[in-house]
């Protein structure tokens, strides 16, 4: 019997509600190529094969649609180099499309004959023999859009009526694709089986499938998914089946998300629930410490979330555990949150990013930015609505210390990257979380604004209009264009935030941090360190020793009798903390030349393989006169990390080495001799050893 699909009511099952009625044209995204303005995007459907060995994606897109206007002459989707398209096709829609996608059975091994095997085949979307309407070709071209994407053509029928549903149907592979991340089993901690994942945001998932590539769109989708045997496979939808006698899996996502929320993983994953609607999945070796940190958790932060800002609408909320080389710390993907594993030694760096992906299922995934350029309208409000949550759940003093924390960072990096640089004005938008009505109103207002654009995009002005909206009295007043309060200038200007929230509620956990700087700072040494070593940091928060640390970073290069005192003081306790405070401390070793504790930035880098703790460690020790020990490491380490970080740390080294020196891949070939600094004892890690830096650690952007 043919298994049920996922996206079909079963028979006498209550119908599925009309479609809406056409949206008013998208807005414009200079991010894309596509011609998204003249469609409507009613539904995508995805056949997927995933072919590990060949770290080839084969797909086949079915994309129903509808033009705005009669006899539109192409459709333009995104599209990406890596994505090779095979074919393209249109029909009329069908009064009942089909749900189903044919995929080849595994044929018999390649003989020793001549030449290379001929390719699988693509998946196909099959039609019953004789049905009506029948496919007919299009002709299609690829040309240069951006050096992050392409502009895929594909010609219509000149009689499409304004309207009229039709189908466009496109097969294609996609290999190193910049979305779709595949990784050795050597690259999982279980080291078992292949692994691979998506990843969209913002402009990548163009190379996943040709698409309207830009969050102002928004549609439904369905996935069927042929993977290898044994690989559990996910995707951030509402439903999802596994169909054993076919061997694939099945998924529907019943709400309108953007092209980049739309996501792919699959490995060795295993589940454990963690609450009533939630679950955690991860390889076997780390769902154990997965499930004793969240359990329980994550059902107490959706209940706050629901209590500020309305029914959560997603269904589920599942958390996955990526391997380090996930690119960045978690993702919001609908239904199933993406999670880096490296964050799970971190408790309150772990608390903090679930909680701000949580808020994202209101802010982000239901009302959504139009542009990349007002992004701030998701990350401002998923922050706010995350220190909302915190503030809630843990208190007032917590959030504050959080706060200072995040605040601390865009201050450094806007004195590092000047106020006018592009990533200091977003930050600048996303940090503030200022309010004027007072929470509780506030919060009320966020409730009706996400009830009223839930599952559209929206641009800032849509903001605007609905606050003046609920706050009729400040409309009254003009207060958007009072002094300091001008909606245009807090939009665009540069310079710090025109305000910064009230942290005093924090000042128990800030204070013992400030006067701990303060101290090291202070002259004569000897009594400040005294002194200081009364203070027993082993008790503090994470956030307190980050901040701490952070602290002395932006002092470094530091007085080396300082360095010594603080290594006496701190590094063995600090060896024993997890990687956000050990990094930190690492990051001061090498800006400051400290020696005697190189040996721990070697150990650390051999144990990593994550962007967020490797790449801030390298640029450090290219910057300064330690670039043949970065060499020496990385030639050891190389072989463990994703291919993508490993050319992001050569591109780091060859731009720190003399002119004509290039990083070789041979650990013993000429590279670790063309160093340029010849004096570097970089080899050396004991007492008798003998710049300040930018790293990505200064300049974090967190999605």
């Amino acid at each position: 019997m043919a298994a049920q699909c996922c996206c079909r009511k079963a028979p006498g099952a209550e119908a599925a509600p009309a479609r809406p009625p056409p949206e008013p044209p998208p807005a414009l995204d200079v991010a894309s190529a596509s011609s998204a303005q003249l469609f409507r995007l009613r539904h995508l459907q995805l056949g997927l094969e995933l072919r590990p060995e060949a770290r080839e994606l084969a797909g086949c897109l079915v994309l129903e649609l509808c033009a705005l206007r009669p006899a539109p002459r192409a459709l333009v989707l995104d599209t990406h180099p890596a994505l090779r398209l095979h074919s393209a096709a249109y029909r009329r829609a069908p009064a009942e499309p089909p749900c189903a996608f044919a995929f080849a059975a595994p044929g018999p091994e390649p003989g020793p004959g001549p030449g290379p095997a001929p390719p699988p085949p693509l998946p196909a979307f099959p039609e019953a023999p004789g049905a009506e309407p029948a496919c007919c070709p299009l002709a299609f071209r690829v040309d240069p859009f951006t050096d992050y994407g392409s502009s895929l053509t594909v010609t219509l029928p000149p009689e499409l009526q304004a309207h009229q549903p039709f189908q466009v149907i496109l097969r294609y592979t996609s290999t190193d694709a910049p979305a779709i991340w595949w990784l050795d089993p050597e690259l999982t901690y279980g080291s078992a089986k292949p692994f691979v994942f998506t990843q969209g945001h913002s402009v990548c998932n163009r190379s996943f499938f040709p698409c309207f590539d830009t969050p102002a769109v928004k549609c439904t989708y369905s996935a069927v998914v042929k993977a290898p045997s044994g690989v559990q496979v996910l995707m951030s939808a509402t439903q999802s089946t596994y169909v054993e006698e076919e061997g694939v899996y099945r998924f529907y996502m019943e709400h309108p998300v953007p092209a980049y929320l739309v996501a792919l993983v699959a490995g060795d994953l295993q589940p454990a629930d963690i609450g009533p609607r939630s679950r955690v999945w991860a390889e076997p070796c780390l769902l154990p410490t997965a499930t004793s940190k969240l359990s329980g958790a994550v059902e107490q932060w959706l209940s706050a979330a629901e209590r500020l800002y309305g029914p959560y609408m997603w269904g589920r909320y599942d958390i996955v555990f990526l391997p380090p080389s996930f690119p960045i710390v978690a993702m919001e993907n609908p239904c199933l949150t993406f999670v880096i594993s490296s964050i799970l030694e971190c408790d309150e760096f772990l608390i903090i990013d679930v909680i701000h992906e949580v808020a994202h299922s209101w802010f982000g995934n239901a009302v959504t930015n139009a542009t990349w350029e007002e992004m701030w309208l998701s990350e401002g409000l998923a922050t706010y609505a995350q220190r909302r949550i915190t503030t809630e759940t843990y208190g007032a003093a917590f959030t504050c210390l959080e706060t200072a924390f995040r605040l601390d960072a865009l201050h450094r990096q806007m004195k590092l990257l000047g106020e006018d640089s592009p990533v200091s004005k977003l930050q600048v938008k996303l940090e503030p979380g200022t309010h004027r009505p007072g929470p509780q109103r506030f919060d009320d207002f966020l409730r009706a604004y996400v009830e009223k654009y839930k599952f559209t995009s929206v641009v800032a002005q849509d903001l605007l209009d609905s606050f003046l909206s609920f706050f009729p009295e400040l409309k009254e007043q003009s207060v958007d264009c009072r002094a300091g309060l001008e909606f245009e200038r807090w939009l665009n200007a540069t310079g710090p935030p025109l305000a910064e929230p009230d942290l005093s509620q924090g000042s128990s956990l800030t204070r013992p941090v400030e006067a701990l700087f303060q101290l090291w700072t202070a002259e004569p040494l000897d009594q400040a360190a005294a002194s200081a070593s009364t203070i027993d940091i082993s008790k503090w928060r994470t956030f307190q020793t980050a901040l701490f640390l952070d602290r002395l970073l932006d002092g470094s290069p530091l007085p080396q009798e300082v360095v010594t005192s603080l290594s006496k003081c701190y590094s063995s306790l600090l060896d024993s903390m997890n990687a956000e405070i050990r990094i930190r401390w690492l990051q001061i070793v090498v800006r400051n030349d400290y020696y005697p504790d190189l040996h721990r930035v070697r150990r650390f880098l051999e144990s990593q393989m994550s962007r967020m703790y490797t790449i801030p460690l390298y640029e450090d020790l290219c910057t300064g006169a330690l670039k043949s020990f970065a060499l020496e490491v990385f030639y050891q380490t190389q072989g463990r990390l994703h291919p993508n970080l490993r050319r992001t740390i050569q591109q780091i080294l060859s731009q720190g080495l003399s002119p004509g020196a290039e990083p070789s891949t041979d650990p013993d070939g000429p590279g670790a001799d063309a160093e340029g600094d010849t004096h570097a004892p970089a080899l050396l890690l004991g007492d008798e050893a003998p710049s300040g830096a930018i790293s990505l650690r200064d300049v974090n952007v967190s999605a």
